[in-house]
């Protein structure tokens, strides 16, 4: 051994093969998990299998708040605009979150319009088939009800197709990144501008009035002479 290197001391009576994992079961996890699927669709069948629908929500910060998603559950003012009682709901397949705040008009009748909707699809089955109740299903609406295997009035996310056409000569001629510049440069100086301006006409105000100080004091003392 040559120059001041580590003294070898290599570690090698590891047993790796008791530490090395396989995934021979894949085949058979994989039939598992369909079983018992189908075990649950048979179980809460004619109920949806993907569960009670939920609301649309936007995602958070201003990264993401353009996409849209699936929520927790309708707020109760969602459910008060659609005439449900929140009880009631729980027991129709509606998700609701009590917690849930309201913070967009748009979101709230877009919401509140998924309710309706699914009202009207709505195919509920008495309690007791001998005495069916106000808003039932009769027997041919049950006849026809079938399972949904996929989630419940899911989001539309279909892109429209844009129109294509030739820009216009007014199009050609903008300046894209010059008017956003400008636009920008105008708001950064706004707050400074507008301080400027008010302190220029402070100062003509000031101005105005020391200049016409001896003036009005000459007349009011002739007024005074002339009085006596």
């Amino acid at each position: 051994m040559a120059g001041n290197g580590m003294l070898p001391n290599m570690h090698l009576r590891k047993n790796w093969k008791r530490w090395v994992r396989t995934y021979f079961d894949q085949p058979m996890a994989k039939k598992r998990r369909a079983t018992k699927r189908a075990q649950k669709a048979r179980k809460i069948a004619p109920r949806p299998v993907a569960g009670p629908i939920r609301p649309i929500v936007r995602c958070p910060n201003n990264r993401n708040n353009h996409r849209e998603r699936l929520g927790r559950g309708f707020s109760l003012e969602e459910l008060a605009a659609a005439g449900l009682n929140r009880r009631w709901a729980r027991t129709v397949g509606i998700s609701v979150d009590h917690r849930r705040k309201n913070r967009n008009v748009e979101a709230l009748q877009q919401n509140v319009q998924r309710l309706k909707e699914y009202r009207s699809k709505l195919i509920l089955f008495p309690r007791k088939a001998s005495k069916p109740k106000d808003g039932d299903a009769s027997e041919e609406e049950i006849k026809m009800a079938q399972q949904l295997m996929g989630t419940v009035m899911p989001i539309d996310k279909t892109v429209p197709p844009m129109e294509v056409r030739a820009p216009t000569e007014d199009e050609k001629k903008f300046q894209a990144y010059i008017t956003l510049r400008r636009q920008w440069r105008r708001a950064k100086l706004q707050g400074m501008r507008e301080k400027k301006f008010q302190a220029y006409i402070t100062l003509r105000r000031q101005w105005r009035r020391a200049k016409l100080q001896g003036m009005r004091e000459k007349k009011a003392r002739e007024a005074a002479e002339a009085a006596k």
